[in-house]
């Protein structure tokens, strides 16, 4: 009887390894890892120069103005780490994680303080609500995390307005060719136009449409103004898309005697998503960016009201919690980008 020897092709396995190291991602992380020691390490010796700057010359200026004997004292409190004397410059990384966990720990204080506040007014409350009156608020200082809170849904509010006026706008405008050439002018004006100049419009027409002392203005004045400076990008990708839809399709459409509106919302718009969802990433960052700018200018609560007043307070902690802010926007930033990456890949036809 004649045998076949049969080869058995092995199992794969590889569906279980790690992500990180398939396809070079192990030695991508290591890149990684050493490229953030790297820029810690400039970091701490830079932040070191600055300080023996600084240090230097506060002891030169006391040897100047006061003596010998001034500037040792100088130098002496200089090393001793007093906060009387310390230079303030660039903190290291060191310095910012403590400005970090002393953020957190008023964040917790703050956080105790609304609880407490919240169980002493639950029955007045209550009885106030039931009366039709609104509820006694709490009006102590926003910790770093509630103005996190409320720039991101600042951020948002903003974006959702421009979703809500540049996706229409650019549903008719594509449509048209005669009305987009029209009008292109608006786009090309408008659109170049720096944050500080539409918060100064929005705040002319917010405080005089808007009187009721209960609504919160600045909140209102900073979304709108957000909303207005960011919506250009998905307003021109709607365009785009709307207009170099296929031929086919719009065939296909007549050939079906769909309505107009029928065939905006089943034939047109999902065409377009990709590129409407591509003008969207873009303003959601322009957005982001332009809110600190504006929270700044505007000194409503959030993240840029908060590096403002830190960097008029002074305090030997500041610049630690400035940079600490600066993390938290970028990495806030990185995740917005990201979320709206994974939507507009979901979007995409492949």
């Amino acid at each position: 009887m004649k045998t076949t020897a049969t080869l058995k092709k092995p199992i794969d396995l590889s569906f279980l390894k790690p992500k990180f190291l398939k396809e070079g991602g192990l030695k991508n992380s290591l890149f990684t890892i050493a490229s953030i020691l790297v820029f810690l390490g400039v970091w701490h010796l830079g932040a070191t120069w600055l300080f023996n700057i600084e240090a230097d010359r506060k002891i030169q200026k006391a040897l100047t103005e006061q003596g010998t004997e001034a500037a040792l004292k100088m130098e002496e409190c200089i090393a001793s780490g007093a906060v009387k004397c310390k230079p303030n410059t660039l903190p290291t990384p060191n310095q910012v994680l403590a400005g970090f966990n002393t953020l957190w720990l008023d964040h917790k204080v703050i956080s105790a303080d609304k609880k407490a506040f919240a169980q002493k007014t639950a029955k007045v409350n209550a009885s106030r609500e039931a009366k039709g009156l609104s509820p006694i608020a709490y009006t102590g200082r926003p910790s770093f995390v509630d103005q996190i809170g409320t720039s991101i849904k600042t951020v948002l509010a903003g974006v959702l307005l421009a979703l809500l006026l540049a996706v229409p706008a650019g549903i008719v405008l594509g449509l048209s060719t005669r009305l987009k050439s029209s009008l292109n002018w608006i786009i090309q004006v408008f659109k170049p136009v720096s944050p500080v100049v539409w918060l100064l419009l929005v705040f002319m027409i917010v405080k005089t449409a808007i009187s009721n002392a209960d609504m919160d203005k600045s909140f209102i004045i900073s979304f709108i103004s957000v909303g207005l400076c960011s919506m250009w990008a998905t307003l021109v990708n709607t365009s785009v898309g709307v207009s170099s839809v296929e031929k086919d399709y719009l065939n296909v459409a007549s050939v079906l005697q769909l309505s107009t509106f029928k065939k905006v919302f089943k034939v047109i718009l999902p065409a377009s998503l990709p590129m409407i969802f591509t003008g969207l990433r873009i303003t959601v960052s322009v957005a982001w960016m332009v809110l600190i700018a504006i929270e700044l200018l505007a000194q409503s609560p959030g993240l840029g009201s908060f590096v403002w007043e830190e960097f008029q307070n002074g305090a030997n902690d500041s610049n630690a919690k400035i940079i600490v802010a600066m993390f938290v926007i970028g990495f806030i930033g990185f995740a917005l980008d990201r979320i709206m990456m994974y939507l507009q890949n979901a979007m995409s036809f492949k």
